[in-house]
């Protein structure tokens, strides 16, 4: 099947074409149809599985198709309402409608929270057609009167189980009630608790049940390695395994594009060309970065998962794993980057110690116990190995899946580099030590770890089986 088949605008099959997109994974093909005849929909999908442009693209036909009822003269109401647990989502949904929309006269606007809202009120009052919000930004604006959903025509409720994690279940039911009970509801969720089905039976009516099963196999041919590492070595070890000429074009991942930056810059501060993409990025600055690491212009790319979305460079040698995603399909997703059309990849995951229970869980749903490299420069016993079959792992607790730390978010840099545990705890070859100290000068304090890790490791030598066969990958 292609999207041709699923009775698709010839506007939005001409962004769908320029995108390279031409077969529907199994959730869009079962949920565009029903979405496109008005049903209600309950769809159980893990992220990466297409989710969104199973609603996105539906969604935007029925809008075009339809006119507005009851729409005053002035700014045009809000018709689609996509609420979101978190910015980054929320970010990625926005820039699917940008997409997908492209040849389309419909407006649209994404308002999270931890920004000013001057320029998401100042999209409201232009009018919007469809709005994409996390739940506070959005109660906050409905109560300063910037928000009317009285002409809603379609809610969406994405990654439902995630609302509930995070404790976003109250603003839910508060945002109910102001909504038409004359609408048309899509409702998305990973897992089906007992609570999340109780939510789904007061949004929805007669829905349509689509479930895709997740994601849950690697390539035979990506060659997976975990260094388990202390969080504050991680740029040392990035690094150090860079000295390795064998990793020719390499794509790097963090959670975070603050983090992408950081890890971006450590790296050019070092002599390697690495770009970072991000949804901060604008689009050309993305598609520029993109371009120089297909070229081979930039050795090493750093993204975000969702800004990763839709990458297909031909000879991508190795993934990294600066940060374990904390959702274990979004791994698979991540290293499947490589290795691609029977070519061989690598893929080299860090974990620290707050990420082990990401390691467990991704190592469950491969059911692979992901083979350890702990002659590396930065290998200590303060990270124990994860085994395939144990007990299960705490979790960190916090929106991003780990623990907020005093005065440290997640774009804090350390307020001192640390020196390479190597250094701290055993004798220290010259080739393990930060470069300024191999050359008699007193490391910098108080930079970003990355800009302040000096290479070690010399010859790339760091644990890593090489392999025999260099072919590019395709």
């Amino acid at each position: 099947m292609t999207f041709d088949d699923l009775h698709l605008l010839p506007e939005i099959l001409k962004s769908l074409h320029a995108a390279g997109y031409e077969r529907p994974t199994p959730i869009q093909q079962q949920a565009i149809p029903h979405v496109l005849d008005a049903k209600d929909l309950l769809g159980v999908a893990q992220t990466g599985t297409g989710k969104t442009a199973a609603f996105t693209l539906p969604l935007l036909q029925r809008l075009h198709l339809s006119k507005p009822g009851n729409q005053p003269t002035g700014a045009r109401a809000v018709r689609a309402l996509i609420l979101t647990p978190t910015r980054e989502l929320a970010i990625q949904i926005g820039e699917s409608f940008e997409s997908y929309g492209s040849h389309l006269p419909l407006r649209h606007a994404v308002i999270f929270g931890g920004v000013s809202q001057h320029p998401q009120v100042q999209a409201l009052k232009r009018g919007v057609d469809v709005l994409v919000a996390t739940p506070g930004r959005l109660l906050d604006l409905i109560g300063q009167g910037f928000i009317d959903l009285k002409r809603l025509e379609i809610f969406v409720l994405d990654e439902a189980d995630r609302m509930l994690d995070m404790g976003f279940i109250n603003d839910i039911r508060r945002i109910l009630p102001l909504l038409p009970k004359q609408r048309q509801s899509l409702f998305f969720s990973a897992t089906m608790p007992p609570t999340i089905r109780e939510l789904a039976d007061t949004i929805l009516r007669n829905p349509v049940p689509v479930a895709v099963t997740p994601v849950s196999s690697t390539a035979e041919t990506v060659e997976q390695v975990v260094y388990l590492v202390e969080k504050t070595d991680k740029p040392y070890l990035l690094l150090e395994v860079l000295e390795d000429p064998e990793l020719r074009r390499v794509l790097v991942f963090t959670r975070t594009k603050h983090g992408a930056d950081r890890v971006a810059k450590g790296l050019n501060a070092k002599g390697i060309g690495a770009e970072a993409i991000h949804g901060n990025k604008s689009q050309n600055a993305r598609q520029r970065a993109l371009q120089n690491f297909k070229s081979g212009e930039t050795r090493v790319l750093v993204a975000t998962d969702l800004a990763a979305r839709g990458i297909d460079v031909d000879e991508l040698s190795h993934v990294v794993n600066y940060e374990l995603p904390n959702e274990p399909e979004t791994y698979v997703h991540r290293i499947g980057r490589t290795g691609r059309a029977g070519a061989e990849g690598r893929a080299l995951s860090f974990c620290d110690e707050e990420e082990r229970a990401y390691l467990q869980d991704i190592q469950r749903l491969i059911n692979q116990q992901i083979p350890v490299v702990d002659t590396h420069s930065y290998a200590r016993n303060e990270v124990a190995p994860v085994p395939l079959k144990g007990p299960n792992i705490t979790k960190p607790k916090g929106s991003a899946g780990r623990p907020p730390r005093s005065g440290r978010g997640p774009a804090a840099a350390p307020k001192a580099a640390k020196a390479p545990r190597a250094e701290q705890s055993r004798p220290a070859t010259a080739a393990s030590r930060p470069k300024a100290e191999r050359q008699g000068q007193p490391q910098r304090s108080g930079s970003a770890a990355p800009a302040a890790a000096g290479k070690a490791g010399a010859n790339g030598r760091s644990g890593r089986r090489r392999r025999r066969d260099s072919r590019p990958n395709r």
